[in-house]
């Protein structure tokens, strides 16, 4: 396919008239007529049938135009990079993060890139795993971080890397707190604050609750997890998140721990298109968790099933290391 007759292609069809294509082109009419008839005659189809003084499309031109919009847009991108390249610009790193994976954690794990030896620019877009997946497989972005595996039976080529697990702990406001003389038992009949069924997590925790016998009332699920902390500060239930970021959480909310369950284990995963990772950012990311970032000190037993998992008393998360990320997410 000749890539300048899919550029014309594209002004007419944006246009819907060959002669004002033809100026935006720098072209004579004939010209590009000349050039679009050529085109649909190696596609076998009409792309365009006559409307008043202009052209409108064929039901096979729209069909043309969706994939013409994003092949053009990928060779808009692709020379911009090199442009960037060939300027000394910052070479850019692309990540995708589910929504359900805290932004604390997403932070702690892409602080590192922050340190590199050539620094990177970095973006960050958030989303449900499937749509960045689709992004990942056109090459938009360099990686994905996820809480969870990529699914089985998608037709798309990515490799998942464990970045490390935590154990998860249960929250409230102080009020709340203090009448949870018991832990698990404290939850049962009280109110709790839950992620959404898109999250991992989710269904570990709904077993472990059957397996002790004990039925909160859920007051509320949330696809952000921000948003759950910020209902559990107010007093609106219990609420679980990583252990990991106990101390974090208890100050920036104002919320008190009282008790985890290490048999529930929230895991993080770096999701990329090559099985040996050589991007120097994702590999600094993958080095990083793999490294100190996720010890978690203290704890009971890692047994999900028991019921006396207390209040434990263990070590803050190891700092990323000093880079030029300064800022403090909200976890």
């Amino acid at each position: 396919m000749n890539l300048k007759h899919l550029r014309y292609f594209w002004a007419v069809a944006h246009t819907g008239s060959v002669a004002r294509a033809a100026q935006q082109l720098h072209l004579t009419p004939q010209t590009v007529s000349a050039q679009i008839k050529l085109f649909e005659d190696a596609l076998g189809v009409a792309l365009f049938r006559p409307a008043g003084r202009g052209v409108e499309l064929t039901e096979a031109g729209r069909v043309a135009l969706s994939y013409a919009d994003e092949m053009l847009a990928l060779g808009d991108e692709m020379k911009t990079a090199l442009t960037a390249r060939r300027s000394h610009a910052m070479p850019i790193f692309r990540v995708g993060i589910t929504d359900v994976v805290p932004k604390s954690v997403a932070y702690r794990l892409l602080a590192p890139t922050g340190g590199l030896p050539e620094p990177v620019r970095l973006i960050c877009r958030e989303g449900q795993l499937d749509l960045l997946l689709a992004e990942l497989a056109l090459h938009r972005l360099d990686m994905v971080v996820a809480d969870r595996q990529m699914p089985a039976g998608l037709n798309v080529r990515g490799h998942s890397h464990k970045l490390g697990e935590s154990a998860i702990a249960f929250f409230a406001a102080p009020g709340l707190a203090a009448k949870c003389a018991a832990f698990p038992d404290c939850l049962d009949g009280a109110p709790l604050l839950l992620p959404g069924q898109g999250a991992a997590v989710r269904g570990q925790i709904e077993r472990w609750l059957g397996e002790v016998r004990i039925a909160p009332r859920v007051m509320g699920e949330f696809d952000d997890g921000a948003l759950m902390k910020a209902f559990g500060q107010a007093g609106g239930g219990f609420f679980p998140a990583p252990a990991i970021l106990s101390r974090e959480i208890a100050a920036r909310y104002g919320v008190r721990q009282v008790g985890r369950v290490d048999g529930v284990r929230e895991a993080f995963w770096l999701i990329s298109g090559e099985r040996r990772i050589s991007h120097p950012a994702a590999r600094a990311v993958l080095e990083a968790a793999h490294g100190a970032l996720f010890i978690d000190e203290g704890g009971s037993s890692r047994n999900g099933k028991n019921r006396t998992a207390g209040l434990s008393v263990h070590r803050p998360p190891l700092s990323p290391a000093r880079s030029r990320w300064s800022a403090d997410p909200r976890p």
